[in-house]
């Protein structure tokens, strides 16, 4: 195995972790402070890429499509949060996880009707198309690691907004006992919109960023999702600090598991074989992952106290 190659792996997944954590920031604080399970937090992604591919065939540029998505991404999850998600605020679990994947069948059915079933491309910006070398004489593309720069910018941001400022006060009590913060004086249901709206610009900004690498088409947000509550629930339900190890840990596990297991398999078994057996178990292991973290801390890595 090449260390050359598992170091190019490693920089894919911490990309990749990093695609995940900017969606599961919004999720785990949504789920954290409202104890809401908003199934639809995944065509927030897919609905930040298809506004961005919008934006920029409009203007011809990705940074003014990026400028344009961002906001129109907060103001598309202020929209559901007033007509459709404040009404189950108060509605059981069951319910909400009805309502909202109701509101993904809606949606990804509304951007077929809106931009068809064809995948949309978004071309790679000037500045950041090509490769830099790296070391051991590798090169990695510059748009990637735009990507790492840019989450990694986010959750500094973040750290800094939820531990050392008021709002971030108010949201961290509001984790913690959000009742409490209602009796204090605090005007909850703007801190749950505010939240609501947050959360969805980032998802939203995940889609973005991604668009110039994959394919922007229906559905794209659905199993994204799936990670990203396998990422709150290892980061624990509520913690920030939490959804970003978590994120780059099933990132680095996944994306290195895929090209790590059929190497090993190949000790055992033909290459063929290997290959087959090796790409079928790579997505277990994040699975894997996340019921050893729980039976050793069921609350997950991060819990919120309360």
């Amino acid at each position: 195995m090449s260390l050359t190659l598992l170091a190019l792996q490693a920089l894919n997944g911490l990309q990749f972790g990093l695609i995940l954590f900017l969606i599961a920031a919004g999720l785990t604080l949504i789920f954290g402070v409202m104890d809401f399970i908003n199934l639809a937090h995944g065509v927030q992604y897919m609905v930040g890429a298809y506004l961005a591919a919008w934006f920029t065939a409009a203007t011809g540029s990705f940074g003014l499509g990026l400028l344009l998505a961002m906001p129109t991404a907060l103001a598309f999850g202020l929209l559901l949060e007033v007509l459709i998600f404040r009404h189950l605020y108060e509605r059981s679990h069951l319910d909400q996880v009805l309502a909202t994947f109701g509101i993904i069948i809606f949606l990804n059915e509304g951007v077929r009707l809106l931009w068809g079933s064809a995948p949309l491309s978004v071309p790679l910006p000037e500045s950041l198309s090509g490769s830099i070398p790296l070391f051991g004489g590798i090169s990695y593309p510059v748009y990637r690691l735009a990507i790492i720069a840019a989450g990694l910018g986010v959750a500094a941001l973040l750290y800094g907004l939820v531990n050392h400022t008021r709002i971030g006060m108010l949201v961290r009590a509001g984790a913690s006992n959000a009742a409490m913060v209602s009796a204090l004086g605090i005007n909850i249901r703007l801190l749950f919109t505010v939240v609501f709206g947050f959360g969805a610009m980032l998802a939203g900004f995940a889609g973005a960023m991604v668009a110039p690498i994959l394919s922007v088409e229906p559905g794209m947000g659905d199993n994204v999702l799936i990670l990203a509550f396998v990422v709150i629930v290892i980061g624990g339900i509520g913690s920030i600090r939490g959804a970003f190890l978590a994120a780059l840990l099933v990132g680095l596990v996944d994306t290195l598991g895929r090209f790590i297991a059929p190497t090993l398999l190949r000790a055992l078994l033909d290459p063929a074989a290997a290959s087959q057996t090796g790409r079928a178990l790579a997505p277990m292991l994040i699975y894997i992952l996340m019921a050893a973290i729980l039976f050793a801390r069921p609350s997950g890595l991060f819990p919120v106290r309360r």
